[in-house]
């Protein structure tokens, strides 16, 4: 095997964010693994996705506005880091992917309660899952 011989790099993340790469990925003009890469090699030496011009450009730029709002989530993820490296002390990579994963649950399942005692979504057996009141 030569050292620009290419090779399979298989992970697995929620279909949400699978979802939200597919879109980020078609907004650049870019396959999936040629995003995935581009994001991996920019988050590990700072550089920036080349500019393609023209109409990706333009939702390149509503993107990054999104972005901005989305800073805060990060923060707010990064606080939940801290908060369960207070808690519970040390972690790895894996521990802390439990842990956070488990924080996730917990949120969602309040929030989903919390919706349910709104009436804003109720589960539905027929449709297989959770639905918005009124969208049925």
């Amino acid at each position: 095997m030569t050292d620009d011989e290419r090779v399979a790099v298989k992970t697995y993340v929620p279909r949400y964010q699978k979802g939200a790469w597919e879109d980020h990925a078609d907004n650049l003009e870019m396959s999936q693994s040629e995003f995935v890469r581009t994001m991996v090699q920019a988050g590990r030496s700072d550089f920036e996705v080349p500019s393609s011009g023209g109409a990706a450009d333009e939702k390149q730029s509503e993107m990054d506005a999104d972005a901005e709002t989305a800073d805060s989530a990060g923060d707010d993820f990064a606080d939940r880091i801290l908060e369960v490296l207070q808690r519970e002390g040390v972690h790895d990579w894996d521990e802390l992917v439990d842990a956070l994963i488990d924080d996730v649950e917990d949120d969602l399942d309040a929030a989903l309660q919390q919706l349910q005692d709104e009436n804003k979504v109720r589960y539905s057996g027929r449709e297989g899952g959770y639905v918005v009141v009124g969208d049925e």
